[in-house]
């Protein structure tokens, strides 16, 4: 697993380095709002992710799931305090949800193993 997440992050690199060297005005500026909407501020970058986690298992994107919990671990999120996160996404999303909360589960994993290696 620790090759899944290595490879998501790489591709994603790889990826946004492509699309923001097309230098399209509009697609750089989204890009640059949606990092300053992550930065510390009246919230924590922490809670910031949080919500971010929930909004992407909300809308069902796992991409989006994988990054926020990749940005979650950097922040310090707990194991106890992720479960709340996926039971808020569960609540507020419905039982679509519980696909994505098993890989979402599967992904905290394998980035916990990580850090113990």
């Amino acid at each position: 697993m620790a090759d899944e997440i290595q490879a998501f992050n790489d591709y994603r690199a790889k990826m946004n380095e492509v699309i923001l060297g097309k230098q399209n005005k509009v697609i750089n500026r989204l890009f640059n709002l949606d990092t300053n909407t992550y930065a510390e501020g009246a919230l924590s970058t922490k809670v910031k992710e949080m919500l971010g986690l929930v909004s992407s298992m909300v809308l069902r994107c796992d991409d989006c799931i994988k990054y926020h919990l990749g940005k979650c671990h950097e922040q310090g999120v707990t194991t106890d305090e992720m479960y709340e996160i996926f039971a808020v996404a569960n609540i507020v999303g419905g039982t679509i949800v519980i696909p994505h909360t098993r890989r979402a589960a599967e992904y905290w994993e394998a980035l916990l193993q990580q850090e113990q290696a």
